[in-house]
């Protein structure tokens, strides 16, 4: 027979790993009719408030593979609603369509899996989503729409929104996934953070918006509608906020009968080529949430729950290919932790309390200027959210006749108005650590390069004045466009002086271009996210006679913000040769040659078929720009993700099997002396059972020597808890209203390790009681103190399983001469892959 205490690990354990019970009454998976309203409370669903919590997954920058992975581990998460984008120049390929089966961007198919997960979907329109999006999801052809202005009372523009938005909604209703059809889709956006232009459009932007609410409202789908930072939406479209925190900088609905709905609570940052490295932690997310149901907020979005990678030329100006991977699922779909699970069971802290919440009266104690006491009563049941707001220093609060610790910037949730279920700061789950491990088998490359022709006017003979506008010539069918021109230079034209060459400088309205003068490579240039513009200049040998320049003008996609879009350019603006005996020589006006795109895209020479067309040579060390280079590689081992670190690359673009995998940068350092990204993810369902062809189109001079295939897992796991830590919110439940511990046994704080994917604890690589250690999960570091039988107690709870509970009574007895007041109990293990059963 199990004991009371064995019984209560194994529910423990089963909560930890299973989806929220809690969320289940939630599910609509079985295509029930449901009523979708709204009070000044939340949504309602059937008539029934709720409290909702809600992941951004774009299911364009995610393979339809990984889709179920994404939605099965959100829904695990806590996750009852997930929110996407309806991406326009993903799908249009013509104008006034919209094709939604698109191979891996179809929408349709995307919202019926979260539908089958018995989850709840928000439907983004825009058709203006910013997103970090090419464009900011508008497809290219509606920048040569005459006399159009984006985003304004302009009938143009006007026109083919209202066409794009009720392609979308009819499509929707087509295959009855609103919710009063017995469809996922309970709320609906139209427009993105209209207010942070409005005003340049003056009183077409106030128009603007009332057409844009009248638009949406008019198409008769039976849910709410939504503006994020839209003050002025008109009725009866919801106003939304968007930001880090949003339960303190939200001024709240415009009108008392609208509930507080937070549409993007902002996970990380999105990151642009230059970038260091940038994180937000999983404490100040778990803050700025609580906080905001605390203060009566009904729906909390993450933005996003999973980022992503912008394949191909997704990703707008100067983004990176990796799309917000520090959200709780990475840009592989693998759980960060602890943003996944601290944010799991704040979500079932709130499911906790969300019958009080919803319905009971409110009290505001105001205690200091950072401490304060919120209580929700109804009846018995009682909820109280401690909050300490000091960022420095921890406190006691004392509620009731019992003293609270709180560490810096926390909330406690109390969940009967005694028992502590949950702190925002004290993370009861686990952390884990990402690795990259160099394939075993697939690495043994052999690379061959391809040699771009340098055009001249030779070939591009002179078909304008000046050099034409980079976007209207490349018409976002490619980054790459040549132009090129040709002067002559006597003998008398070079400077006297020994040693002084002469400069070409180019002045370019973005984003970065390559030299070549008589067929060589002179130099490359860039601007920046947030200054595309920039100037290149280098010393050149220029030659008696003709003298040949031919420059490649790249875009890194199109921009996806601000006002009057449509009239952004790029590219040269100026051409001179600077340092002459004679004098400046302006070439601006002496008549450019063009070429939208190289040769080998042309040829598609990324492909099996295409790499045939043309003639390969071995590589023979480091070579100048413009190659592409050619090897096949074996399908990785095992079944975890895959990417490409590319060592010793410039800039470029990068295919695997003939599919764009993005844009890669390894030249463009951030302040601290490395590239914004290094690894590049290779979805598996791009890979063949076995020989794989990869091929690099670089820019810059480089080699392909370095280029290593590697595969990704977080299989170290980890746990860090000190004795002001309350127990693990999956250790209470409620029961006829009230707030119990599961199976009536007294909860009791502790670590909690669960491997990933069935995989068993193989060892235990730290673990230590008495002073913290220092340096994070994956390079834990003893500290000055350590109970020395720790170790030895961790491994006989936790090898070999698949997950384990080790509370902090196991070392009553441990720490030998220890003197910290507050003891930590750390924990670093390795799950090792499950051998398949024979």
């Amino acid at each position: 027979m199990f004991s009371v205490k064995v019984l209560f690990l194994l529910n423990l354990l089963s909560l930890i790993v299973s989806p929220l019970a809690s969320s289940q009454p939630l599910n609509n998976g079985g295509g029930n009719k449901l009523e979708v309203t709204y009070d000044g409370r939340s949504l309602m669903i059937g008539g029934k408030r709720d409290l909702f919590y809600s992941g951004s997954i774009h299911y364009t920058r995610s393979t339809p593979d990984m889709w179920p992975d994404l939605l099965d581990k959100s829904k695990r998460g806590g996750i009852n609603v997930i929110q996407t984008y309806v991406f326009w120049n993903a799908h249009e390929p013509e104008k006034g369509q919209f094709k939604f089966d698109n191979g891996g961007y179809d929408v349709v198919k995307f919202i019926k899996l979260i539908q089958d997960r018995g989850m709840y979907a928000t439907l983004r329109l825009g058709p203006f989503i910013q997103a970090e999006w090419n464009h900011g999801g508008l497809p290219y052809w509606l920048r040569e729409v005459p006399n159009i202005i984006f985003r304004s009372n302009n009938e143009p523009f006007k026109k083919y929104m209202q066409e794009y938005v009720t392609s979308i909604i009819l499509k929707m209703k087509e295959e009855k996934l609103f919710a009063p059809q017995g469809g996922p889709i309970i709320m609906a956006q139209i427009e993105n953070e209209y207010n942070h232009i409005q005003l340049a459009y003056e009183e077409d932007g106030d128009n603007y918006v009332q057409w844009a609410a009248k638009l949406a409202i008019g198409l008769d789908a039976g849910i709410p509608w939504v503006m994020c930072k839209q003050k002025d939406a008109p009725d009866p479209v919801i106003n939304a906020c968007n930001g880090r925190h949003c339960g303190d900088t939200f001024s709240g609905p415009n009108k008392p009968y609208k509930p507080q709905i937070w549409t993007e609570n902002w996970t990380a940052q999105y990151r642009v080529f230059g970038d260091p490295p940038s994180q937000r932690s999983a404490e100040d997310i778990a803050f700025s949430i609580i906080r905001f149901f605390s203060k009566n907020g009904s729906l909390v979005n993450y933005y996003m729950y999973h980022g992503g990678t912008n394949f191909g030329r997704t990703s707008a100006a100067f983004k990176t290919t990796r799309y917000y991977d520090e959200a709780p699922l990475d840009e592989y779909g693998l759980q960060r932790d602890p943003k996944w699970g601290h944010l799991r069971d704040g979500h079932r802290a709130m499911n906790l309390c969300k019958r009080i919440l919803l319905n009971g009266a409110t009290t505001v104690n105001k205690l200091t200027e950072y401490n304060e006491i919120r209580t929700f009563e109804k009846g018995e049941g009682c909820v109280a959210f401690l909050t300490n707001n000091n960022t420095k220093d921890d406190t006691t609060i004392n509620f009731r006749g019992t003293d609270y610790y709180l560490p810096p910037r926390s909330i406690s949730v109390l969940g009967d108005c005694k028992n502590v279920i949950y702190n925002t700061q004290l993370i009861a789950s686990q952390h884990n650590s990402r690795n990259y491990k160099t394939s075993k088998q697939a690495n043994n490359h052999k690379w061959e390069m391809f040699v771009e022709e340098i055009p001249t006017t030779t070939q591009l003979s002179p078909d304008k004045n000046a050099p034409a506008e980079l976007y209207s010539l490349l018409k976002d069918l490619t980054d790459y466009g040549w132009f090129t021109t040709s002067f002559e230079l006597g003998p008398e034209d070079f400077p006297k002086k020994d040693g002084t060459s002469p400069v070409l400088r180019v002045m370019s309205l973005g984003h970065t271009l390559c030299a070549y003068v008589n067929g060589e490579y002179i130099g490359s240039g860039h601007g920046t996210h947030e200054e595309k513009a920039f100037e290149f200049q280098r010393p050149v040998k220029f030659k008696i006679g003709t003298n040949q320049i031919s420059i490649l003008a790249t875009t890194v996609g199109l921009p996806d913000s601000g006002a009057y879009m449509e009239h952004r350019y790029a590219g040269p603006k100026s051409v001179t040769i600077l340092g002459l005996n004679t004098g400046t020589i302006d070439l601006t006006h002496n008549g450019w040659g063009h070429q939208v795109g190289i040769q080998g895209e042309k040829l598609e020479i990324f492909t099996d078929l295409g790499s045939k067309k043309v003639k390969w040579t071995d590589v023979q060390g480091p070579a100048q720009g413009l190659r592409w280079y050619k090897t096949q590689f074996t399908t990785p081992e095992g079944r975890d993700p895959v990417a490409i670190r590319m060592t010793g690359m410039g800039k470029g673009m990068m295919y695997v099997n003939g599919n764009n995998i993005g844009r890669h940068w390894m030249s463009f350092l951030s302040i601290l002396g490395k590239p914004t990204q290094a690894e590049y993810h290779i979805p598996r369902s791009f890979l063949n059972p076995r020989d794989n062809l990869l091929v690099v189109l670089e820019e810059e001079p480089a080699c392909p020597d370095k280029i290593v295939i590697l595969n990704v897992d977080r299989n170290t796991i980890c746990s860090l808890i000190t004795e002001h830590h309350p127990p693990n919110v999956n250790s209470w439940e409620v029961k006829g209203q009230k707030l119990k511990p599961i199976a009536d046994v007294p909860p009791e704080a502790g670590a909690t390790l669960v491997c990933p994917d069935r995989n068993k604890i193989s060892s235990i690589e730290f673990a230590s009681f008495g002073d913290p250690p220092t340096g994070v999960c994956g390079e834990y570091v003893l500290g000055k103190c350590n109970a020395p039988e720790a170790k030895q107690i961790v491994e006989q709870e936790c090898m070999g399983k698949e997950s384990c509970f080790v509370p902090l009574s196991k070392f009553n007895n441990a720490g030998g001469d220890c003197k910290a007041l507050v003891k930590t109990l750390a924990i670093q293990a390795n799950c090792g892959t499950q051998t398949p059963a024979m």
